[in-house]
């Protein structure tokens, strides 16, 4: 069945069906065809309706067994989805089921219990079709052993774009919960264009008589998403199961985990519940992102979003084949076809919302450390600029608060805010952490948060009413949430933000703790009102940490302004970014820093994100290359580790190779535990301080490229950090490849991830590439080659093809900002090359919206290079361009002319192969002109 659909469409043949699911406005050009067409359907379906009403109150089946011998013997062990999840099962308790009993090993994970061939709960009842929609009504045939099964669905396949659809499965006749955000936009059809046919990059076929549907790539008729005839279709109340083929195993996403990159489809279980504990293999971490990349056999890739926040276990087979469970809401699916991995992330940010633009000085390096004394935060100060090394930020954890509460500043750090005026004047900025948790039992009338939040009623409430009352840090021992999905959270938040300002003028705030964490289990209460067991133990509980909902945080059956926290559990630090987003645009009128440990998707849209309390070991350090991939996946490019490691001690080389490596995470922080000793690059000794000085200072001469890369993602919704397949779709070397990573198209980044290396083999694809330090060329057809890596050195390599903006590096962002600019010209094997310069003021909101900006094109053109400014509207700064690195260049250049006239300034290395220009005092913002012969 082909799909031919508008949206408007839609919205005239669903209202009437289902006025409280669906949020539509007029389609205002409706033909009176048309008009009189949908009238009729429209009438068809309503009767529809009222007969399904009818029909769903006779009998239903509990007793149908589909599972004979014919229908199980003949599924091979990779078809197997399993029946009895979550549970030890025996022959007598699979065959209730009405599934297949077939023991294996005792150590296979083959299921023992899985569904038969004709496995069917659910039969078509109408299916009706209009030009960009297809609307499908099922009824329940017979009953699961899960409770409350909803005994009606519809599924409402639309069209977005020709690359995006969307298919929601729900209850038409009862109201389930669905994620107030990210608000995705309600794509509108082209008006001029009512009267053609949308080209689509895809079919969808549903099965004919039962639940079904395939969704097919057109151009190359490749099946990307099938769950026709498979697994076990079941939709209850709190359970709910769909499966689906694959196409190939090479997938990638469903974060927040410690994985491999490319995912492993082994019988292999994600659980997504928010929650704090050290990033730990085959524990659901800190953030919910049902999102994933698949690359196809032919090199093109599709991503598959599932919209739903409650708790869920994904689970991936050899097949290739996905099972989602969840225990809550509806299913609703988003599905972007690319082509290229890249444009599958456009789709995919357009969707949930396009990253932020951070400030420039956010792109410097910042020093952190939890457990320190004032005195402490000035020694390294002082030892960090007398290293000479670069930084623009310095973070305070808990340690400075009062009683560890938020809102407060302690009596030993009464000094912090002189400190912090200091850090202003000499171009550097402050960072404060600020947990959610709230305390509840300070002496009455002396703590303002708290009888502020009491006062308007902000607090997450427990199932009687009263607020919810936990522990985090809070000293004196009682902590309750806010509740940020409450509009009165947002002055509550506000005033409390724009209160400490006044006394702490902060730059930026880093949210922790808000999975929501909390030190004890539900609530001091104990979860136990009006049938709170109903939430805190449903029927079916994913594989969390703890084996239950509310262990180490809050009470599912707790009550929040859109919902109960059972629903909205993963949404929480979500919500909070955004309204500390706002708070501090408000506060400080400049572009906000947020930085959030949980996350959803659309975090991005608000927030940068660090990957937690990570060990210092090696094999730490090689994930969060993973862990920053996946993330600008995610749309959330401001991302990094904590350099060095958090929980444990480093040691001298793992914390240098882990600097080089974490100059170039796109959010750069090293910070350590209370627990252990310091580790800010002078503490451990000339070594990480050679290495860490080094790799900063090269980060900082690259951050306009780095700054620019970010634009790109703001309008465009690109990586910043992204994997080699990205650029090489068609290279299966770069599938699995997770010890290399790009910045942007141009830039390689290859660290040490090993002990005693002084020699790395990098991978090459098929291009020619050149060495940042040496500038030579090796043109490769997708091999390994050995190179140089000195114990201070991070290998890179710059990709022929690019022009790189650089600057002159200083110690702090806000000097780097006055130095000259130059270029780094890598030119492809026809001598051609291309790059970009986004420019503004670097902290003011709405730059681009206004206007307020420069942009620049870079071309190199055989041996000609010249500029173009696309637009020129910021003027506060001068970008002078003063020196050219130009590699690749086989003989030595004569008749060297800027901009029609004869320049000396060059010098030619013919070791190198690199044509160097010098002292040009190019405005960038003028068009010039370079050529030689």
């Amino acid at each position: 069945m082909k799909l031919k659909v508008t949206a408007e469409e839609k919205v005239n043949l669903i209202k009437p069906l289902l006025p409280k699911t669906s949020k539509i406005s007029k389609w205002k050009n409706m033909t009176i065809l048309s008009l009189l067409a949908i009238i009729l359907l429209v009438a068809a379906q309503s009767i529809i309706i009222q007969n399904l009403k009818t029909h769903n109150k006779k009998k239903i089946d509990t007793s149908s067994d589909y599972a004979t011998n014919n229908y199980c013997s003949v599924i091979s062990d990779d078809y197997k989805f399993d029946c009895f999840p979550r549970g030890k099962a025996d022959q007598k308790s699979c065959e209730a089921r009405n599934c297949c009993w077939l023991p294996s090993t005792p150590n296979s994970q083959i299921p023992w219990c899985y569904y038969p061939s004709n496995y069917n709960n659910f039969n078509v009842i109408n299916v009706t079709k209009s030009r960009n929609e297809i609307v499908a009504f099922f009824n329940l045939t017979t009953n699961t052993n899960y409770k409350d099964n909803i005994k009606l669905l519809c599924m409402d396949i639309s069209i977005h774009k020709a690359q995006r659809l969307r298919i929601k499965i729900y209850d038409p006749e009862h109201k389930r919960y669905e994620p107030p955000y990210p608000e995705i936009p309600v794509l509108k059809p082209d008006k001029s264009n009512t009267n053609k046919s949308l080209m689509l990059d895809y079919d969808v076929e549903l099965s004919e008589n039962k639940f079904g549907f395939a969704i097919r790539r057109t151009s190359d008729n490749v099946t990307i998403f099938d769950s026709r005839n498979i697994g076990g279709f079941i939709y209850s109340d709190q359970f709910i199961q769909l499966s689906a083929l694959l196409p190939t195993k090479y997938i990638y996403g469903l974060g927040e985990h410690r994985t491999n990159f490319m995912l492993d489809m082994n019988w292999k279980t994600y659980t997504f519940f928010n929650h704090d504990t050290p990033p730990t293999n085959d524990v659901n971490g800190y953030g919910t992102h049902p999102f994933y990349l698949l690359i196809e056999n032919s090199g093109k890739s599709h991503g598959v979003f599932l919209l739903n926040s409650n708790a869920m276990d994904i689970v991936l087979q050899p097949t290739p084949a996905i099972t989602y469970r969840t225990i809550g809401g509806i299913l609703d699916f988003y599905y972007f076809l690319g082509p290229t991995s890249s444009d599958v992330i456009v789709q995919y940010t357009e969707a949930i919302g396009r990253p932020f633009l951070p400030s420039y000085w956010t792109l410097g390096f910042h020093l952190c450390r939890y457990g320190q004394t004032f005195k402490e935060l000035i020694d390294v100060h002082n030892r960090t600029v007398n290293a000479g090394i670069p930084w623009d930020t310095h973070w305070n954890d808990i340690d400075y608060m009062q009683h560890r509460n938020d809102f407060s500043l302690s009596d030993s750090f009464i000094d912090l805010p002189k400190y912090v005026n200091y850090l202003h004047e000499i171009g550097m900025h402050n960072v404060l952490i600020l947990d959610p948790g709230i305390s509840s039992r300070e002496p009455k009338g002396t703590y303002l948060p708290y009888d502020d939040g009491l006062e308007n009623g902000i607090f997450i409430k427990n199932a009687s009413g009263l607020p919810l009352e936990g522990q985090v840090w809070n000293i004196n021992g009682g902590t309750v949430f806010p509740d940020f999905t409450n509009p009165k959270s947002v002055n509550y938040w506000i005033n409390q933000i724009s209160n400490f300002h006044t006394v702490l003028p902060f730059d930026g705030l880093w949210i922790d703790m808000n999975e929501p964490s909390n030190f004890v289990n539900g609530d001091w209460q104990g979860c136990i009102f009006n049938n709170s067991d109903h939430w805190e133990n449903p029927q079916y509980t994913p594989n969390v940490a703890g084996g239950k909902l509310n262990y180490k945080t809050i009470c599912m059956s707790a009550k929040q302004h859109i919902g109960l926290h059972y629903d909205v559990h993963n949404l929480y630090g979500l919500s909070e970014a955004i309204t500390t987003q706002f708070a501090l645009s408000v506060v400080k009128n400049s572009r906000p820093l947020v930085i959030s440990r949980s996350s959803f998707a659309g975090l991005g849209h608000f927030s940068g994100h660090w990957t937690g309390d990570v060990y210092s070991t090696w094999d730490d350090m090689k994930q969060s290359i993973t862990d920053i991939m996946l993330f600008n996946m995610f749309g959330v490019p401001l991302v990094g580790a904590d350099i060095c490691g958090f929980n444990g001690n480093t040691t001298v080389e793992l914390c240098s190779r882990w600097s080089q490596l974490g100059a170039f995470y796109p959010f750069s922080r090293n910070h350590n535990a209370d627990n252990c000793f310091d580790q800010d690059p002078v503490a451990l000794g000339p070594l990480v301080v050679e290495s860490a000085k080094k790799s900063l200072l090269i980060r900082y001469s690259l951050l306009p490229y780095l700054y620019s890369l970010f634009w790109r993602a703001y309008i465009y919704g690109e990586t910043v950090a992204r994997p080699l397949f990205f650029e090489y779709p068609y290279d299966k070397n770069t599938y699995n490849l997770d010890t290399q990573f790009l910045w942007g198209s141009a830039l390689l980044i290859s660290p040490v991830l090993k002990e005693n290396q002084i020699e790395l083999n990098i991978y090459l694809p098929k291009d020619i590439w050149y060495d940042y330090y040496s500038k030579t060329s090796t043109l490769s057809n997708g091999s390994f080659f050995t190179v140089k890596a000195p114990l201070d050195t991070i290998p890179l390599t710059i990709r022929g093809g690019y022009i790189l903006p650089i600057q002159d590096p200083s110690t702090t962002t806000t000097l780097s900002r006055k130095n000259p600019f130059g270029l780094l010209v890598a030119p492809n094997k026809n001598k051609e090359a291309f790059g970009y310069l986004y420019w503004d003021d670097g902290d003011s909101l709405n730059v681009w919206e206004n206007g307020l900006y420069n942009e620049i094109h870079f071309k190199l053109n055989n041996n000609v290079l010249l500029n173009e400014v696309i637009i020129n509207n910021y003027s506060d700064e001068k970008t002078i361009l003063q020196h050219i690195t130009i590699f690749g260049v086989q003989n030595k250049p004569t008749n060297v002319q800027v901009n029609g006239d004869l320049y000396s300034h060059f010098f030619y290395n013919n070791t190198e192969e690199v044509f160097y220009l010098s002292s040009l005092n190019l405005d960038m913002n003028m068009v010039f002109n370079i050529s030689w012969t």
